[in-house]
């Protein structure tokens, strides 16, 4: 897919739009449309597309931080079109996942819920992301009925399914350790009482 770089953008939208401009007032009307309508198409594309292409790109490329300044150059994210402000939103609470911020990386993946998912491979995204936040806030019920959701999704991407797996796993292996605690601190409880309830011999009175 052939994306055109944000500050290219920016420099034709001003060219065609302030050129044609200039021309159409000195040339007359005709000469300077052509020039102001690419720069109006070049201007909607922005607010309906944003950055979020050229974001993915360096998100891909664990440049975390280059992708959060190109997202930031999107000024108007409740302009774009929904599956791109969708993908804004997923790349937005990536981002401050990385920073452990995982209180607004909830509130922004689920802002992406909300919003039309292009397929299940992108929901699933979403789902892993917010089990893992959850699990790492001890929210396990939260964390097993999202993972209940994400088990239900048709996944095709190999290494998200390996992902999935993975957690799957850690989930059953965390279940499995906390009823053996629960067993083994109510054996202790229980030899507690039991201990407690012998009574002591007397000492024979001469």
């Amino acid at each position: 897919m052939f994306i055109i770089n944000i500050y290219l953008r920016f420099a034709l939208i001003a060219v065609g739009i302030i050129g044609g401009t200039i021309m159409s007032a000195t040339m007359g009307f005709w000469y300077g449309f052509p020039f102001i309508f690419a720069g109006v198409i070049l201007l909607v594309g922005y607010f309906i597309l944003g950055t979020v292409a050229s974001a993915g790109q360096l998100v891909q490329a664990q440049d975390f931080v280059g992708a959060e300044k190109r997202l930031n150059l999107t000024k108007f994210p409740r302009l774009l079109y929904v599956t791109n402000r969708a993908m804004y939103y997923i790349m937005q609470g990536s981002i401050a996942t990385q920073r452990k911020d995982n209180n607004t990386a909830e509130e922004l993946f689920n802002k992406a819920l909300s919003l039309n998912l292009p397929s299940d491979n992108e929901k699933a995204m979403v789902y892993l992301q917010l089990c893992n936040i959850n699990a790492s806030k001890q929210k396990w019920n939260l964390a097993k009925k999202q993972l209940q959701i994400l088990k239900k999704l048709k996944v095709t991407q190999k290494d998200l399914k390996e992902q999935i797996a993975l957690f799957d796993k850690a989930m059953s292996q965390s279940g499995q350790m906390k009823a053996q605690q629960r067993m083994v601190g109510g054996t202790r409880g229980k030899g507690g009482m039991m201990g407690g309830s012998r009574k002591r011999r007397r000492p024979k009175m001469r």
